[in-house]
């Protein structure tokens, strides 16, 4: 019997090594440098009492039209303090036209069947949508009317919008799409990430890092 128990103290010595060691793993799960880039300077979010988690995209890209379906998935399951938005990518004329498009979308609000349609477009039927008139199309085939389309395209707003866009990703560093901004702080690609699908687990990691900053903070 003393044996016994002797063993069963010298086995509860070892028990908080064992679980620490297990906790030290999940928390170094991803690494940043490795999994995630911390930016030097951190970008402003549009609502300082929410975790926002930003993807910069562009209609254009192939690997955002196929990530697409497993990010709305995803954006919609999140809870109240995650604000999940979407910021298009310009790096040239084109895409600048197709940032106005997602904006002009955004304010007349028909973003979804407007936002499927424009990847659909550009994606199976392999429309360049690079003017204007070719963007319009895509929106009176989802019932806009023409000309509140042209108002809206070429409004102070959406322009403002698309210029505030390209800004941002700028401070981002973006090299390419689809990426993922957490809290402008931390910025994720499928090749860190080991995936689409490892862009979405480090988010999740990333988030409930900010979350438990914030319970934290003074």
């Amino acid at each position: 019997m003393a044996n016994l128990l002797k063993h069963l103290a010298v086995f509860s010595l070892f028990l908080p090594l064992a679980f620490g060691a297990s906790a030290a793993t999940v928390n170094s799960q991803y690494i940043a440098g490795t999994h995630y880039e911390v930016l030097e300077s951190p970008v402003r979010t549009s609502d300082p009492k929410r975790i926002e988690v930003t993807e910069v995209f562009w209609y254009g890209c192939s690997h955002c039209f196929s990530f697409e379906p497993m990010v709305s998935t995803w954006a919609s399951q999140l809870p109240e303090d995650v604000n999940f938005v979407r910021s298009p990518a310009i790096w040239h004329k084109s895409m600048e036209l197709h940032a106005r498009a997602y904006y002009t979308a955004k304010a007349l609000k028909v973003l979804d069947p407007v936002h499927q349609a424009i990847f659909e477009a550009m994606n199976l039927k392999k429309n360049k949508l690079s003017s204007k008139e070719a963007i319009g199309k895509v929106f009176v085939a989802q019932g806009v009317d023409l000309d509140k389309f042209n108002k809206t395209f070429d409004s102070f707003g959406v322009v403002s919008a698309t210029k505030q866009a390209d800004a941002r990703q700028r401070s981002y560093h973006v090299t390419g799409t689809p990426e993922m901004v957490v809290n402008g702080k931390y910025r994720i690609n499928a090749k860190m990430a080991g995936g689409q699908g490892g862009m979405l687990k480090v988010a999740d990691y990333l988030i409930e890092l900010e979350r438990k900053s914030q319970a934290l903070a003074p």
